[in-house]
């Protein structure tokens, strides 16, 4: 009896000290981290504020309630365009914006989101995960003690809302329009008069006729924001955003202090939900579109003179950029090469069959 009672004891005694180490070596692998994540969005946005809620949700299942992001809508610890200041100085850990709103840092940050003329979605991600983006874009990151990371895309967005029809280049001048970035500087020199006004600000400015126009997303953001109640014509392609990229950025030292295995659920997680946000749009925009055009919004594209003279222009600015700014260079003549070598291919795949494919089906419809 004592023999048993004694191996009983020492088996015990045994699992006891086994799960006395191995519980501080899990520990250590998955340390409790609680992160402040602060975005240029709200839920006035779903789409893109969702694309934050949803990273946020898997770094927590992921790390088994380990690691946990606590989210923050645009104004309850920065406002909307203090992000990147926010996660550079450590304010808050991390942070979801677009990139181009910090065009007056730096204008190479809008390679980051969206240029004039630039790249599509689709072609934005190639060179993002297979070209040099991501390489030359944390090189310019670092300059801010940030690591970014893509979060998602918009796709090709449309050119905006106006009280006025735009029948010609005259009728730009003097509009008082909001827009971002770049954008804003080609059509500062065009005759327009650019606004910055973060996202829950724009209906009333626009209503109250401080501005005259608007462009934000396309007809997702646009019907949530009712703009169609105020400025009824509804102009496109946004050729200032073939697509528009929004970013995490994470602060750099936060980032280097975590486990290697949640530096890479930051890096699977944000593409994940940043994968989601892009197929909300093309499955949401046909429906939110039909529906602007039922309440009177009028669609129209932009004349053939006005798109000429913008890209003209947006390539005198280029010049003059890389002209005086070696990174700016640097990052644009490795975009634009990419652009030129891949927009051919998508003209002869993607171009050809989306463009007979339109006119198949209007014709089918017809007879």
């Amino acid at each position: 009896m004592q023999r048993r009672s004694f191996l009983k004891k020492a088996g015990l005694g045994a699992v006891a000290s086994t799960a006395a180490i191995a519980a501080p070596a899990i520990a250590q692998s998955n340390p409790k981290v609680n992160w402040k994540l602060t975005s240029t969005y709200g839920p006035a946005t779903p789409a893109l504020f969702s694309t934050a809620q949803s990273f946020c949700k898997m770094v927590e299942e992921a790390s088994d309630g380990n690691f946990n992001i606590r989210l923050y809508p645009a104004g309850e610890i920065v406002p909307g365009f203090g992000v990147m200041d926010a996660v550079s100085n450590g304010t808050v850990e991390c942070g979801q914006t677009a990139s181009y709103y910090y065009y007056g840092k730096d204008p190479s940050f809008s390679f980051d989101t969206a240029v004039p003329f630039g790249l599509n979605a689709r072609q934005m991600n190639a060179w993002m995960q297979e070209g040099n983006g991501t390489k030359l874009l944390r090189e310019l990151f670092a300059t801010r003690n940030i690591i970014n990371f893509a979060f998602g895309n918009t796709g090709t967005q449309m050119g905006g809302w106006y009280r006025k029809e735009i029948n010609s280049l005259e009728d730009l001048k003097g509009l008082k329009m909001r827009t971002a970035g770049f954008a804003g500087e080609v059509l500062a020199r065009m005759g327009v008069v650019p606004q910055q006004v973060p996202p829950g600000d724009i209906y009333p400015s626009l209503e109250k006729g401080t501005l005259d126009a608007v462009e934000f997303v396309g007809p997702v953001d646009d019907e949530k924001l009712g703009f169609q109640k105020v400025a009824k014509y509804y102009y496109y392609p946004g050729w200032w955003e073939g697509s528009a990229q929004v970013s995490l950025y994470v602060n750099d030292a936060a980032f280097q202090a975590l486990p290697k295995q949640y530096q890479s659920l930051i890096e699977i997680a944000s593409r994940a939900a940043g994968e989601r946000m892009i197929s909300q749009y093309d499955a949401q925009s046909p429906g939110a579109l039909r529906r602007l055009i039922a309440s009177g919004a009028v669609l129209k594209a932009f004349p053939r003179d006005v798109m000429d003279e913008s890209f003209k222009t947006a390539n005198v600015l280029y010049k003059e950029f890389c002209d005086k700014d070696p990174m700016f260079k640097k990052i644009h003549d490795d975009y634009m090469g990419f652009r030129d070598a891949i927009v051919p291919w998508f003209r002869v795949a993607e171009g050809s069959y989306d463009n007979y494919l339109g006119i198949a089906l209007a014709n089918q419809k017809k007879g």
